[in-house]
């Protein structure tokens, strides 16, 4: 009897062949990322036989079907064999099965069941062909629902990945048309490139398309700040130029003993300095050492001539306190004359003194102003005594009280009893204002 194409040599030992799993092709319809394959297992005496010349037989729908000859072992040994090429069978559709559950390639996978339905009928196997025939069926079919379902998933991945990239897009430009975080918007744009790279299935004219759009937004940010940093370098070197202007200025300044006015200038610079702006920073640095150094070396001398100026002033306001003390018994009412040649001599040798600190002067200059007051009082009170308008005054005040008595005498004289009593009236308000008036004089 002829030996089946699948038997093994005598002496040879069979081993059915490993099953293995198949990585399912990439999509978002996967249910499991690595599904396993466990080989099937069947009894081949339910399916078939082998006779004791070797000759092997499998069960079908029509009847028994010689499938080949087994010569290099007994019966039980061959029905084993053919078995296991079953099960190899079986293992296979497993696979195609695993393959269009995991979402792969359905139109292959429809492909490769139909090969194997179609080598069903003269394969050199037992087991259950029927049922095999089945599940390739099933196979076939649900591959166009499959292929249908991975199309939908396909365009529905297709549509979130170009939302995406369209939103990147918009962001990049978002970014170029308003962003001055230079640093932070630059990196920004360089996450949204390593994100673009991650984002597939984008039909390809589309893709294009947005890609120029961030492309060109990109160029715009990069031309943007480009233009920003070239517009603050020359801010920069203009403030660099100033600032040096500045440091000359103060450096011309620094051996000035003009203390007031100097100092005022110096403040004027130092606003100018704030308001140049930042030169380079090594230069920004430099020069304001510069200056700094300027500024010091002048108000360091300053300091020196305050301190040296406020120790003459505490001499001068001791001097001032003995001078008060010699001059202290300065008294108008002894002699006045006496009294006014003492205070030039003080006012003189005060002035000759000179300043005091600013916290003594009030105090030293409130007690020479009680000594000159005293000598001012006594000589006013004195003039007033001797004021030649105000005797006069009186004078003429009795001259007209004696007017009025002597008409007033003529009038009785005559039998001019009202004329009298008016006159005599007139004399009486005038004796009292010339009395007033002597009082006046008498009590200066």
């Amino acid at each position: 009897m002829p030996r089946s194409s699948g038997a093994p040599k005598p002496g040879s030992s069979v081993q059915p062949p490993k099953p293995h799993a198949v990585k399912p092709a990439p999509g978002p319809a996967q249910q499991h990322p690595h599904p396993v394959v466990v080989p099937t297992v069947s009894d081949p005496s339910l399916w078939g036989r082998v006779d004791e010349d070797g000759t092997a037989w499998v069960k079908t729908a029509e009847g028994e079907r010689q499938v080949g000859s087994w010569q290099a072992g007994d019966a039980a040994e061959g029905l084993a064999h053919f078995g296991r090429r079953f099960d190899d069978l079986a293992t296979e559709v497993a696979l195609l099965e695993a393959r269009l559950a995991a979402g792969a390639d359905a139109r292959k996978t429809k492909a490769a069941a139909m090969t194997l339905a179609e080598s069903l009928p003269t394969a050199a196997v037992i087991g259950d062909i029927e049922g095999l025939a089945r599940r390739l069926q099933a196979i076939a079919e649900h591959s166009e629902e499959a292929a249908a379902h991975a199309k939908e998933e396909k365009e529905r991945a297709r549509h979130e990945h170009t939302e995406r990239k369209e939103a990147l897009a918009a962001e990049a430009e978002k970014i170029a048309a308003e962003s001055t975080q230079w640093k932070a918007a630059g990196d920004r744009l360089r996450e949204i490139l390593e994100e673009w790279k991650s984002i597939r299935g984008v039909d390809r004219k589309v893709d294009d398309a947005l890609w120029k759009r961030y492309s060109k937004a990109r160029e715009a940010f990069n031309r943007r700040r480009g233009a920003h940093f070239a517009e603050l370098d020359r801010e920069r070197a203009a403030a660099k130029a100033r600032k040096e202007e500045l440091c000359v200025q103060a450096e011309e300044l620094s051996s000035s003993t003009d203390w007031v006015n100097t100092a005022g200038i110096f403040r004027d610079l130092l606003a100018e300095w704030k308001a140049a702006g930042r030169a380079p920073r090594e230069a920004d640095e430099a020069l304001w050492r510069r200056f700094k150094s300027a500024q010091d070396v002048f108000f360091a001398a300053r300091n020196a001539a305050v301190s040296e100026r406020d120790a003459e002033f505490e001499q001068n306001a001791a001097a001032k306190e003995e001078l008060l003390k010699a001059y202290a018994n300065i008294d108008p009412s002894a002699g006045l004359d006496a009294a006014r040649s003492a205070l030039r001599e003080l006012q003189e040798k005060w002035d000759a003194i000179g300043k005091v600190p600013r916290e003594r002067m009030q105090e030293l200059e409130g007690k020479l102003r009680a000594i000159e007051k005293r000598v001012r009082d006594a000589a006013d009170a004195q003039w007033r005594r001797t004021d030649p308008e105000a005797v006069a005054r009186a004078a003429q005040f009795r001259e007209r009280v004696a007017q009025f008595e002597e008409q007033a005498a003529k009038a009785q004289a005559a039998g001019n009893v009202r004329d009298a009593e008016k006159a005599l009236e007139q004399a009486k308000q005038w004796r009292e204002w010339a009395e007033a008036a002597e009082g006046a004089v008498s009590n200066r």
